[in-house]
């Protein structure tokens, strides 16, 4: 019987120290999870009672249990790495279409615009519509868009500035202002808008103070003047501020930007309409300052790369500085992880004991929060899975102890005379 008992200490042993080899081989491969060999004792059974001596008869592997802990996080900079702190799995259908549930964040994109992992295995998630709308439902391979984002026409500029209370009023004058002599104006700034064809236009902004606390401003898109004519140019608006200059009434509210032609001799489309917001613009002792000036329009640009914020939006970001949302992860979780059947290449898959995996966002309700430019490390400590080999190994030396000593025991019977 003892030789059983040894024999099955060896087996279960030698199982245990490759369970140590399996984990110390992965301690550098990013997303993996360490195992643990558990044993369970074994004893006779008795027909029809129980002794109360009985002694084991050796011991069995009972399961070799993965254990689904954090990983340190490691930052790498670069933006297609993804690591999940917290719960969940990344989607990634394999070739055959099957759902492949992985820790590991290396991802890549495709000749085909697919985001993919190094077994080109495609990230699964939720794509966006044309507008940036994300469509949640049944998750698909996530795919860049391989269409540009379209030009948008300036709706609205906003223009936040102070004028020198303490300027001198400009004497009336025909025309009212030269643009070309700076004597006929206080101070200017300009912008550049956009045309339906997602043109630049320049647009310059002259101010002229004709009475205390009134100034005319003047407007001119590529040289043109964007009211009157280029000979006997109007203000577009007047600012009329109070007495202490912390606030002011406009004569207008919008802009009609004319067709014109560019340095380069291109003919820009007219903007009609555009709506003129100068909100905390002051009067003040001190001098002209512009505070903030910016505008809706842009030109049209191509895709030049994307971002993953951390609740898993894809950010699609465009060659004329426009961003757009392009999709969204979708992660998966289960009730019982260690369920779930290893594949290797860092992949499992779903079995009756894991469930099914319940699905959801990053950063939403059980599921850990993403972090680009950077990987989940093993999480195996490798110093306690030396100190582990070390007690294996002496374990199985005790096994083969016992066994050597049993044999010792039947050759003294054998010799008995």
């Amino acid at each position: 019987m003892s030789f059983q008992q040894g024999l099955s200490g060896l087996n279960t042993t030698s199982k245990s120290l490759e369970v140590i080899g399996n984990n110390i081989a992965n301690a550098n491969t990013f997303g993996a999870k360490g195992s643990r060999a558990e044993f369970s004792d074994m004893y006779a059974a008795a027909l029809n009672g129980a002794g109360t001596n009985n002694i084991g008869i050796g011991v069995s592997l009972a399961a070799v249990s993965q254990q689904f802990t954090q990983g340190s996080i490691t930052a790498t900079e670069n933006p297609m790495d993804l690591a999940l702190n917290g719960g969940g799995f990344f989607q990634l259908s394999d070739t055959s279409g099957s759902t492949v549930y992985s820790r590991n964040g290396q991802f890549k994109v495709d000749q085909n615009g697919f985001i993919v992992n190094n077994a080109s295995m495609k990230l699964m998630g939720y794509m966006a519509d044309n507008n940036g709308v994300i469509q949640p439902g049944a998750a698909v391979p996530l795919r860049l868009p391989t269409a540009g984002i379209e030009p948008n026409v300036t709706s609205e500029v906003n223009l936040e500035f102070n004028l020198d209370k303490s300027e001198g009023i400009t004497p009336a004058a025909t025309p009212l202002i030269d643009f070309d002599d700076p004597s006929t104006y206080a101070e200017a700034t300009e912008a550049t808008v956009y045309d339906a064809a997602g043109q630049p236009v320049t647009v310059s902004y002259y101010f002229q103070k004709t009475a205390d606390d009134t100034w005319n401003v003047f407007a001119r898109a590529n040289g043109t003047s964007c009211a009157g004519t280029d000979a006997d140019p109007q203000p577009v608006t007047t600012l009329t501020f109070s007495a202490d200059g912390s606030t002011f009434t406009s004569s207008n509210d919008t802009l009609d930007i004319p067709t014109t032609v560019d340095a380069d001799g291109v003919s820009t489309l007219a903007i009609p309409g555009v709506e003129l917001d100068f909100t905390g613009s002051t009067q003040y002792g001190a001098a002209f300052g512009v505070t903030n000036l910016d505008q809706d329009g842009y030109s049209a640009g191509s895709l030049s790369g994307i971002t993953f914020d951390s609740s898993g939006v894809v950010m699609a970001r465009y060659t004329n500085g426009q961003t757009k949302p392009a999709g969204q992860l979708q992660l998966a979780n289960f009730r019982n992880p260690q369920g779930l059947q290893p594949l290797g290449g860092n992949g499992w898959r779903t079995t009756y004991a894991s469930g099914d995996p319940l699905v959801g966002t990053p950063s939403s309700g059980s599921f850990g929060a993403l972090q680009a430019g950077a990987l989940e490390e093993s999480n195996v400590d490798l110093t306690g899975e030396l100190v582990s080999m070390i007690t294996a190994q002496r374990n199985y030396q005790a096994n083969a102890q016992t066994i050597k000593t049993m044999d010792q025991v039947m050759q003294t019977l054998v010799n008995l005379r």
